[in-house]
């Protein structure tokens, strides 16, 4: 078996024979107010990690990781508005080898001019590849999707989708991988329960 990178989440590992290919793109696509920050934070545990925050500031992001202290802390930088995606091309290159680039969320990337946008993705999977390494692309389902996810998600090597829903007295979590270039997609979704931390639902999922 090609040999994979971990998730940080050993069931979701199982499922996906392994993890993740090294110098694989992944978009997580979820809504604003879901707990997706719970799966990035799962994605620090097992490598090196650059975090490149667009909209919070780097000391709030850092303390977050502190308040875990079982976990290592990632690298984290800001990246402005302005030129954000000269910013963050000139910090992922920065990424040694075997080590996992976080960006979050993709959508003030997203907002770019459309040539310069796909150079962009283009030159970050170039890096992946030859470093070895993982990125995960944060891309919010809020309510204002930026025009460029069709191409993120045209050029990502797998997509986690995530939904939550509420019924009734319950949050219900569900994470599909619809996309996974190089491995297998997941026929069915898996339930998952993001509070503190990611527990994932054997009930039905897991047999």
């Amino acid at each position: 078996m090609v040999s994979r990178l971990s998730t940080g989440i050993p069931v979701l590992d199982r499922k996906l024979d392994g993890g993740i290919p090294p110098g694989s793109t992944v978009a997580l696509c979820a809504p604003p107010a879901s707990q997706a920050e719970l799966l990035l934070t799962e994605f620090t545990a097992s490598r090196p990690t650059l975090y490149l925050t667009t909209d919070r500031d780097e000391e709030t992001v850092s303390a977050g990781f502190r308040r875990e202290s079982s976990r290592r802390t990632p690298e984290v930088r800001y990246i402005p508005g302005d030129a954000p995606l000269d910013h963050a091309r000139r910090l992922f290159q920065r990424l040694r080898s075997d080590s996992t680039l976080i960006i979050d969320p993709m959508n003030l990337l997203e907002r770019e001019d459309p040539t310069r946008y796909r150079n962009f993705l283009h030159d970050l999977q170039s890096h992946l590849r030859g470093t070895d390494s993982l990125a995960i692309l944060h891309c919010l389902d809020g309510r204002w999707v930026p025009d460029q996810r069709d191409i993120t998600e045209h050029a990502v090597d797998v997509v986690f989708q995530l939904n939550t829903e509420i019924s009734g007295d319950r949050v219900e979590n569900r994470l599909a991988v619809p996309k996974f270039r190089g491995g297998r997609a997941l026929p069915e979704t898996i339930k998952l329960e993001l509070t503190e931390s990611v527990a994932i639902d054997t009930s039905r999922d897991i047999a």
